[in-house]
């Protein structure tokens, strides 16, 4: 059982969470959010909190950006695009319960203050921005981290936002290191 209520944008998304946990589930019906349903969630984070769980693409970003701007305090959680995908469709309704249960156990808040661990200079010393591996790099670290993933951009931004620290990124990092090793071990 999950104690927070979570927010999802469709039917179909909200029958795989329910494959997946036992909790109360808000549809928001995609990208036309009317007030009656963000006074739900507003409610809903104020008596047990809220995680926003929607879809990996463009309409589910901006979803979940109009759910931040309404109500405040709530927590996201992010499933990777590959992890979400069945023949070409991409929806939380594809993810398997395991991955579902993966993301909203990384959930994250959103830092209400305007902090700035990481720069520009920063993503391209990681290896983050402007490297040929890049895309790939931050769909890994994104993906560890539970923060999704984004262009070199929307990552910053992410990871300021959700307060990610140093070390988390260092270890997510090195664990993308460990990966690749891994992978060219069984080459």
């Amino acid at each position: 059982m999950i104690r927070e209520t979570i927010v999802v944008e469709g039917k179909n998304d909200a029958a795989a969470v329910r494959r997946a946990v036992d909790a109360d589930i808000i549809i928001t019906s995609g990208f036309g959010i009317t007030r009656e349903t963000l006074e739900r969630i507003r409610t809903a984070q104020e008596r047990c909190g809220v995680i926003v769980l929607t879809d990996p693409d463009f309409m589910g970003d901006k979803i979940r950006s109009i759910i931040s701007s309404k109500v405040k305090g709530i927590k996201h959680a992010y499933i990777p695009r590959e992890e979400a995908s069945l023949e070409g469709d991409v929806g939380i309704e594809n993810a398997s319960p395991e991955n579902i249960i993966k993301a909203l156990s990384r959930a994250r808040y959103e830092n209400e203050e305007k902090v700035n661990t990481f720069s520009n200079k920063d993503m391209t010393s990681y290896g983050l921005s402007g490297g040929s591996n890049s895309s790939k790099l931050r769909a890994f670290v994104g993906s560890f981290l539970g923060i999704g993933y984004g262009n070199a951009k929307q990552f910053l931004k992410r990871l300021n936002k959700y307060s990610i620290t140093r070390e988390e990124l260092e270890n997510a990092l090195k664990n993308s290191q460990r990966t690749k090793e891994d992978d060219s071990d069984e080459k």
